[in-house]
């Protein structure tokens, strides 16, 4: 592993970025960082690449020359999220961590925004989310309830996003269930306290059991809008097969881990069905990527 760039000053909040062959977006999201923060706080930038195979390198080390508060850590491994995050916290100075994807972009001031009201209400918050935005600057739904099974129905299908049933964007500050993982702000004790996040989660669903996690232990999650950040999303995804099929394994896993077997059977279930109908759907249009997509999601529920 290589390092570089150490800060010697006194640290209050450390941005996590975790990048994979995302070189010109993270760059851009450092930019914008630094751009909105300016001199306002003492904090740092780690980056931890999960062994890039594009520019990330020499971009990131360009960029570290002229800014001492970013540091670069290189895994010769693509740990995925969860390994990956938990690593660059082992790096963090700061009392306070934000977790960041390198596919956003910081808007208005948002990191400060989002550091004064978690300072204002630590003592009754303990995670906390921003607002995420589409590169349009629609809202992108960013929160929303724990994944029981009328959510999960609803999700598969009734769509459940469309109709805000189980995620949402509100635009007011308010206690919810979980945060998107592209933006997330806490403690560091409280995020070692909690194991950090789960490192059998390769992609997607962390955030979720993290947050669920938290809740059993009377930890607090809150929304604040007035932090805005657009948000691409799956950039460092090969297309969107991935993710689905990374949704179906972090679901699977979800609830082996946290629910009854009855409640896992009916999970399994959902999945199946769902699969089998976008499978059916795909060969009457002669689609091949639902075909293959939902063919592979449906092998995945049948080796559990």
């Amino acid at each position: 592993m290589t390092v570089s760039n150490h800060g010697q000053q006194e640290i209050e909040l450390s941005i996590i970025l975790l990048s994979y062959n995302t070189a010109i977006l993270t760059k851009k999201c450092i930019e914008s960082i630094i751009k909105e923060i300016g001199e306002q706080m003492k904090y740092e930038i780690i980056v931890f690449d999960n062994d890039s195979t594009d520019e990330t390198v020499t971009v990131i080390k360009k960029l570290a020359i002229k800014n001492n508060n970013l540091k670069y850590f290189h895994n010769k491994e693509n740990l995925g999220f969860a390994k990956g995050n938990n690593r660059a916290v082992t790096h963090a100075k700061g009392k306070y961590l934000l977790f960041l994807n390198t596919d956003t972009v910081v808007l208005d001031n948002a990191v400060a925004r989002l550091f004064k009201y978690y300072k204002e209400n630590e003592e009754t918050l303990h995670f906390l989310g921003g607002k995420l935005l589409n590169n349009d600057r629609t809202d992108q739904p960013s929160c929303g309830l724990f994944y029981s099974l009328p959510v999960v129905f609803a999700a598969l299908f009734l769509k459940g996003d469309y109709w805000g049933l189980t995620r949402s964007s509100p635009n007011e500050a308010k206690k919810v269930d979980w945060v998107s993982g592209a933006c997330i702000m806490t403690r560091k004790d409280i995020f070692k306290k909690l194991g950090g996040f789960d490192k059998k989660i390769f992609m997607y669903m962390e955030e979720i059991d993290l947050l669920y996690r938290a809740a059993k232990q009377d930890l607090k999650t809150y929304f604040y809008p007035e932090a805005r950040f657009v948000h691409l999303g799956s950039a460092s995804s090969a297309g969107r097969t991935f993710p689905i099929l990374q949704v179906y394994k972090g679901l699977i896993y979800f609830y082996k881990k946290h629910h009854s077997t009855v409640a896992f059977a009916i999970l399994k279930g959902m999945l199946q069905l769902k699969a089998l109908l976008l499978v059916g759907v795909g060969r009457l249009t002669k689609n091949s990527y639902l075909v293959k997509t939902y063919e592979h999601a449906y092998k995945i529920t049948e080796m559990v």
